[in-house]
């Protein structure tokens, strides 16, 4: 898959620059040719000795060669490549990135990139978490830079949580997987209608308080903007969430409760050639909502009577026509295989998607996922990697069975 590829590997200045070193030497046993472009503060973690004998190439890193005044071309290197991964990628980097800032070689060739944009962020956790290196993360995803995120462990500081710049082996992973997203025709699912419902729903107690769930709806996005991306109209039934569509051809209906997105479906999946459960649905409902704020009582608490949800997804299976596929998700805590496929025979569906709980990095609110796509006679399980890498395994699942 990479074989012949052109690869810019930039390299910030972080601690994390060891690992640059075995993620260029992957890169080029797959194959690729890679230009490296360090920062001068990434030279006081890693030679550029060490990176030009692993790559074969002169690593760059001022626009001038000092002894001979040869000018290195931004615009050149950035019609040369055919991705540009930048690992690591610090907390000043992609503040430069993300605010334009082209004081040095690595943001000057960004800015000129017309390639497809990676970064493995590496920082500590309270600089990862830092309302401001969030906010310039945000910016980078919507300009379409695609954000591998770090990892949970020991970082520099000898602090636990999150900053750990990925795997090498996992940026490989998710640098093949661009590369074969990108070999899929984008007109390859042309006139295919496709309906997903993403996020969570919001069931009203009263005026200000709901039962919900920590859904924040970035699987459904993704799989909702890689079937936009393969040419197929989508429409995206989404509860509660902060994010935004970015395809034009993704129509968004938003809803707030499991009622809601129960009649937006049932009506919108029989006329799909595919539909997708990937919201996380309450399960129940208030009986009833008071019209107004409950008040905190000096005696007991309030008793609230629940009744259950429709199940979407069941729902819509027993509609299902010949032709049609139809995808679920399952999220477990045990007996994961059995439970899911039991969903999928029960609920009529032609995919089930599992993942589990107990996986560190998937689940709720994270960026990354680690699923079990299921059919009926088949089971692949798939290592952790970005949110936008697993929508393609279940969007090239979902094309497989169209094709049959």
């Amino acid at each position: 898959m990479l074989k012949g590829k052109h690869i810019i590997l930039g390299i910030s200045g972080g601690i994390a620059a060891y690992k640059s070193a075995a993620l260029l030497r992957l890169l080029v046993k797959a194959g690729a040719e890679v230009q490296v472009i360090i920062t001068p503060n990434g030279k006081e973690f890693i030679t550029p000795v060490t990176l030009s004998a692993l790559s074969g190439k002169p690593v760059i890193s001022e626009f001038f060669t000092a002894n001979s005044g040869e000018w290195h071309s931004h615009v050149d290197l950035g019609l040369w490549a055919d991705l540009m991964i930048i690992a690591p990628a610090t907390a000043s980097t992609i503040a430069k990135m993300a605010n334009g800032v082209a004081d040095n070689m690595l943001i000057t060739t960004y800015l000129s990139a017309k390639e497809h944009v990676m970064i493995a962020p590496a920082m500590d956790l309270d600089m990862w978490a830092h309302p401001s290196t969030q906010r310039n993360i945000r910016t980078l995803e919507q300009d379409g830079v695609e954000v591998i995120s770090p990892a949970d462990g020991e970082l520099a500081s000898h602090l636990v949580g999150k900053g750990r710049m990925e795997e090498p082996e996992n940026i490989v992973k998710c640098i093949k997987a661009f590369f074969e997203r990108n070999n899929v025709s984008e007109a390859s699912l042309a006139g295919k209608k496709v309906m997903i419902t993403a996020g969570p729903t919001y069931e009203k107690i009263d005026p200000v308080r709901f039962i919900g769930n920590f859904s924040s709806g970035k699987m459904g996005f993704a799989i909702a903007e890689e079937f936009a991306q393969r040419g197929a109209d989508v429409t995206l039934v989404t509860g509660p969430v902060s994010l935004d569509v970015k395809h034009p051809r993704i129509k968004r209906i938003s809803i707030e409760s499991a009622l809601e997105m129960y009649e937006t479906a049932v009506q919108t999946a029989p006329e799909c050639d595919v539909a997708v459960f990937a919201a996380a649905v309450a399960d129940y409902r208030p009986e009833t909502c008071n019209q107004t704020k409950i008040k905190r009582e000096k005696g007991e608490a309030p008793v609230i009577k629940l009744v259950k949800n429709p199940d979407i997804a069941a729902a819509c299976g027993k509609l299902k026509k010949d032709g049609q596929i139809f995808v679920g998700f399952a999220l477990e805590t045990d007996n994961e295989l059995a439970n899911a496929r039991e969903k999928l025979d029960k609920k009529n569906l032609d995919i089930m998607v599992l993942n589990s709980l107990r996986d560190a990095g998937a689940g709720f609110a994270t960026d990354t996922n680690k699923v079990t796509i299921i059919t009926e006679n088949s089971e692949m399980q798939f290592p952790l990697k970005s949110k936008v890498c697993v929508a393609a395994d279940i969007v090239n699942t979902v094309q497989g069975l169209l094709t049959h």
